[in-house]
């Protein structure tokens, strides 16, 4: 099939289905966040023996520091159990033969899968075995995803609400919704539709097998269909076997490929609708997404554009740029998922981001550092662009002389401060993480790519370093392969930038929708700047692009965009 084609009926193909998803989706998790059913009957049940056990009052509301010590507590007693878990899984059943986790190890794993990055520096076959991937890794994947949602629903309800206290829901209960009534029965569904493809779902170790050569090898199984399902719901990309979402136990068809691409866009773009139902106005949403969606699209086509040349001597002799990638996804399957990917806080991938040409990689590295807002992780994309067009709405309110007003809410010294710290907190790490691992390298432990500077391999090298760091700050997880990060130093530099990418723009969205939530509503007057429309989606999109232009164009200056010229 021509390779134009084929690209088209993809993205026809994902699009369709998310179109025919959105307003029930959408409304559905508004429903799921808004409304107070009978703990007595349905799901209300579980959800009430789970507030008994936890001692919860289900009726109680939070204000955001009490909402925010909840999401650090519930955080970091998750760190904690996952850690333990991992350095004792050889005295637990199914060990398979398998040893305790090391201590750097399993400190960056407890870290990234709790922030929903599931950056993943050992192999998944000889690492993990059944009962931490099952009880450890999967549960994170469900849970950190519900937090995310948990946040964003929280500002929403802060620019909606008016309270003198200021208290923007109850985090113990939009866990529990979250998870029990979306992300478990979407999960259900989507591991089905992959075990019908051929996605395996095991507890055996492997089995042996002789290859066409004669030789003899064990291939190893794992319960990967159910894990399957949530690492891509959830945005959180992290692989049961190394190949990740390239090995054919994990993504066996072309089809298989469709699903998990649908299944990582579905809740994100989904929440917008949430959006514009939970506000009373749906255009706000409607609004959101068309910007993601430009901005998705402008990356889509960057990408495609330059996996589909034939730039280099290999890709010439061989005729396209396949190297490092699935000849059953070809280069239309694997830039789009690759796009999807670093547009959200997925990372998982389907083939190899460093095999990528330097315009391509350079592609999906900007998509990241545009802060993942197109459409974003689950949650943590809505509340991005929302601190997003608070930023625009003030900057529109500059240029233009008019009240700066956010949906009824005014946009006072506090609350900017909040959204443009918020905005900073991913750059700060991914440049000083950066710069820390290049110039210190003896130190450091970063030794790939090595050469004299200026040479191509210097250049790639610091790419593959920006690129970890902006993965981890981002709560990404995919790498450029090329990278050893198994250093102490990556481990613990890493992970903590794994942590602070995560909790600190939570801790200050947070206190934003706090301060939202303490505010009278003022209605929309001649002065107001509206926030629906093309002339505003045309200012937010000016504004995530201005903000990632301007921060980033130097370190991307040196890396991709250096050796694409060459």
């Amino acid at each position: 099939m021509n390779p134009a084609i084929a690209a088209a009926l993809h993205i026809a193909l994902v699009v369709a289905v998310l179109a025919l998803a959105y307003v029930p989706l959408g409304d559905y998790m508004a429903r799921v966040y808004t409304t107070d059913p009978d703990l007595r009957s349905g799901d209300g049940r579980v959800e009430s023996l789970i507030y008994r056990l936890g001692r919860i009052d289900p009726r109680a509301e939070q204000t955001w520091y009490g909402y925010a010590g909840s999401v650090l507590g519930f955080s970091l007693a998750s760190v904690l159990g996952l850690y333990l878990l991992q350095r004792t899984q050889g005295l637990l059943p199914l060990d398979h033969g398998l040893s305790g986790v090391s201590p750097a190890v399993a400190f960056n794993t407890a870290i990234s899968f709790v922030t929903n990055t599931n950056w993943q520096s050992y192999v998944p076959e000889t690492t993990m075995s059944p009962v931490t991937q099952s009880v450890g890794l999967a549960v994170q994947n469900f849970v950190s995803a519900a937090v995310g949602m948990a946040v964003a629903i929280a500002l929403i309800r802060g620019i909606v609400r008016t309270v003198r206290g200021g208290e923007i829901g109850n985090f113990w209960v939009d866990l529990t919704r979250g998870t029990l009534r979306i992300l478990l029965p979407l999960a259900f569904v989507i591991a089905l539709i992959l075990l019908s493809q051929g996605v395996i779902q095991s507890y055996r170790s492997g089995f042996d097998a002789v290859g066409v050569d004669g030789n003899g090898f064990t291939t190893a199984l794992a319960p990967v269909a159910s894990q399957e399902a949530i690492k891509l719901l959830g945005t959180n990309g992290g692989g049961v076997l190394a190949a990740n979402s390239a090995h054919p136990f994990e993504n066996p068809t072309p089809v298989s490929n469709i699903v998990q691409i649908i299944a990582i866009l579905l809740i994100p773009v989904a929440l917008t609708r949430t959006f514009g139902t939970m506000v009373g106005n749906r255009r706000q949403g409607l609004t959101v997404l068309g910007v993601m969606a430009l901005l998705f699209a402008a990356m889509l086509a960057l990408a495609s554009a330059a996996e589909s040349g034939t730039r280099g001597a290999a890709a010439t002799a061989a005729g396209a740029m396949m190297e490092g990638k699935e000849v059953r996804f070809g280069i239309p399957g694997s830039v789009l998922f690759a796009v999807s990917t670093t547009g959200t806080s997925t990372g998982a991938v389907n083939s190899a981001h460093d095999s990528m040409s330097p315009l391509g990689g350079g592609t999906v590295l900007l998509n990241m550092l545009l802060g993942e807002i197109a459409p974003g992780g689950v949650g943590s994309g809505l509340y991005g662009i929302l601190v997003l067009a608070v930023i625009a709405v003030f900057v529109g309110g500059l240029l233009v002389g008019r009240t700066p007003e956010f949906l009824g809410k005014k946009l006072r010294r506090r609350e900017i401060t909040l959204a443009a710290l918020t905005v900073l907190v991913m750059p700060a790490l991914v440049l000083t993480g950066t710069a820390v691992a290049v110039i210190l390298s003896s130190t450091t432990g970063f030794m790939g790519n090595s050469g004299e500077p200026g040479t191509p391999g210097a250049i790639h090298g610091f790419g593959e370093v920006l690129y970890a760091y902006a993965s981890a700050a981002n709560n990404n997880g995919s790498a450029f392969g090329g990278l050893t990060v198994t250093s102490d130093w990556f481990q613990a530099s890493l992970g903590m930038c794994m942590l602070f990418g995560r909790f600190l723009p939570i801790l200050f969205v947070l206190a934003l929708a706090g301060s939202f939530a303490a505010q009278r509503r003022i209605p929309a007057g001649a002065g107001t700047l509206p926030t629906t429309g093309v002339a505003f989606a045309g200012l937010l999109t000016g504004t995530v692009v201005l903000v990632a232009a301007l921060t980033f164009f130097p370190a991307l200056a040196l890396g991709p965009i250096a050796e694409a010229l060459q």
